[in-house]
């Protein structure tokens, strides 16, 4: 299964998710702001410089001592401070890009130089030696895949080496945008006198040789029946999903009685917080009475508690969790392999200390409704996107589109549609029609979706995958958030969402096997990172 061929629709948070083209915005968006924000804080860096450090300006300003001066060694290559930074400054910048909001949350104060203040007070670890060691080990990591690659031929194909040559082309635009006479001052600004067009196209090669042999490795790695269910032996439980309803009973809503104090703080007795204990479960227990067979019989119960008079309370739904997923307290009841529908019981949420004293706290009620082995067949689709244009902006940043808008989506959807049943109506002509057409992908994989598991897609996009009455070759057209689409299924994947999830484990154990070992077997020797840019504001007052 090739790389191209598993793109697919993902969430950027719980459920917001996004086309490919979105993302590839987002990405240029956060570029942009992480050049814009590695701009200010190297500039103030080089303002104080050029203040306190009493050096020839000559020598200062040439970068000589930077690429000279060797920083790290990594088997037989020498990286000079020149190029660490590099690694250094985009350490710090992907922080403050991610991070940067609530850099006090982590103990950074965003006015004063990284190399002034604590990381970790105890070890005596500034911020600067935190992302000089994050800046390092990036290094070890791209030169030890940058050799694999070479050892086993592999190089940058003609649409990576292209986009390589296109980001790199963009200094030159982000310079005048920023007033400076060409790409290469605005590099010096962002990454010290030591930085060099060359050597930036080289960082940015073998990071992306890196990235790109790293993602071909793992695209060769097969998997046969016999490795599936080896795998599956080992734990059969946890490629299956789980749905159950569970409701907690804290002890504490149980307390009566208790003493107040001056300052209104109130304490309970030994004896009141055993009582608490007895009442919860007694509670509990009652939530689990032979009478109560159905969801809507046990949430009747619930809402019908003393505790819960003056509120409104019902069990949680957990639907096709899996098993990583399960309350690790309830997992060994709910993936019992005895267990039926509609089966309940009461757990205790307890701790036990060093002495074995056990301490409850509450008490959960669950009830079992089913378990899925999952292995039914994943879908396979192509699509065509229409979006939604114009919108406007609300109040809570969301852009609404008016009916008028959406009606012009989906007659061009509609329209598209009816362009591909005019003629051959094939899957090949739908693909043709996709790359010509979709405000999703590349224009290069046909509009193909493959490997769709449930939940994975926005729900109409989902749902009409997992209509059972679907046939190959069906086509259709639906809405999302996103705009129209216009469908075609492809038919079932090869693998089952079983196999899919064991898939993902065993490559990702290989793969982090492989990258730990090519990482192990680099020699790393410390240099001299005097010259490095270490003493970056992030906010320069």
């Amino acid at each position: 299964m090739s790389a191209s061929s598993k793109k697919k629709l993902r969430k950027e948070q719980a459920t917001a998710q996004m086309t490919e083209k979105q993302l590839a915005e987002q990405k240029e968006a956060k570029k942009l702001k992480l050049y814009t924000a590695a701009f200010v804080a190297v500039v103030a860096i080089v303002l104080v410089v050029a203040i306190v450090v009493g050096v020839s300006q000559t020598i200062a300003n040439s970068g000589i001592r930077e690429k000279n001066t060797v920083a790290m060694t990594v088997g037989e290559h020498k990286i000079s401070n020149a190029e660490l930074n590099y690694y250094f400054i985009d350490s710090v910048n992907n922080f403050n890009s991610q991070y940067g909001s609530y850099a006090a949350m982590f103990g950074m104060d965003v006015t004063k130089a990284l190399d002034e203040q604590f990381y970790d007070e105890a070890s005596g670890m500034t911020w600067a030696d935190y992302f000089l060691a994050s800046a390092k080990d990036s290094v070890l990591s791209v030169y030890a895949l940058n050799d694999a690659a070479a050892a086993a031929g592999h190089t940058l194909t003609e649409e990576e080496q292209s986009i390589l040559d296109s980001n790199i082309a963009t200094f030159e635009m982000y310079g005048m945008m920023y007033g400076f006479e060409d790409g290469e001052s605005y590099l010096k600004a962002m990454y010290g006198h030591g930085a060099t067009m060359e050597s930036y196209r080289k960082y940015m090669e073998m990071a992306t040789l890196a990235d790109s042999y790293y993602g071909t490795y793992g695209a060769s790695l097969t998997y046969t029946d016999a490795d599936y269910r080896a795998a599956e032996a080992e734990n059969y439980d946890a490629y299956s999903s789980y749905t159950y309803n569970y409701y907690y009973l804290a002890a504490n809503k149980f307390l009566t009685g208790g003493t107040t104090a001056e300052d209104g703080t109130v304490t309970y007795s030994d004896e009141e917080q055993a009582a608490s204990v007895e009442a919860a479960e007694a509670a509990a227990n009652s939530l689990v009475a032979d009478e109560i067979t159905t969801v809507e019989a046990l949430d009747e119960a619930i809402a019908a508690l003393s505790i819960n008079a003056e509120t409104t309370a019902s069990s949680t739904l957990c639907e096709n969790y899996g098993y990583s997923s399960v309350t690790q307290l309830l997992r060994e009841w709910i993936t019992d392999d005895s267990r039926a529908e509609g089966d309940m019981t009461v757990i205790a949420n307890t701790t036990t200390d060093a002495d074995g004293k056990e301490t409850i706290y509450g008490y959960y009620v669950v009830r079992f409704a089913n378990c899925d082995d999952n292995t039914f067949a994943l879908k396979n689709v192509r699509h065509i996107l229409v979006m939604f244009e114009g919108g406007s902006t609300a109040e809570d940043g969301t852009t609404v589109y008016s009916d008028e808008e959406k009606a012009a989506a989906k007659t061009a959807a509609e329209e598209l549609l009816a362009t591909w049943k005019s003629g051959a109506a094939t899957e090949d002509t739908f693909a043709a029609l996709a790359n010509e057409n979709s405000d999703d992908g590349d224009g290069t994989t046909g509009g193909l979706y493959t490997y769709i598991y449930p939940g994975q897609m926005v729900t109409n996009f989902n749902d009409w995958c997992y209509d059972a009455s679907r046939t190959v070759g069906e086509t259709g057209i639906i809405e999302t958030e996103y705009g129209y689409h216009v469908m075609y299924f492809v038919g079932d994947s090869d693998l089952t969402y079983r196999d899919y999830q064991i898939q993902n484990e065993l490559l990702s154990a290989d793969l982090e096997s492989w990258y730990t070992g090519l990482r192990e077997a680099a020699t790393v020797t410390e240099g001299n990172t005097k010259y490095l840019t270490t003493g970056i504001v992030l906010n320069a007052q």
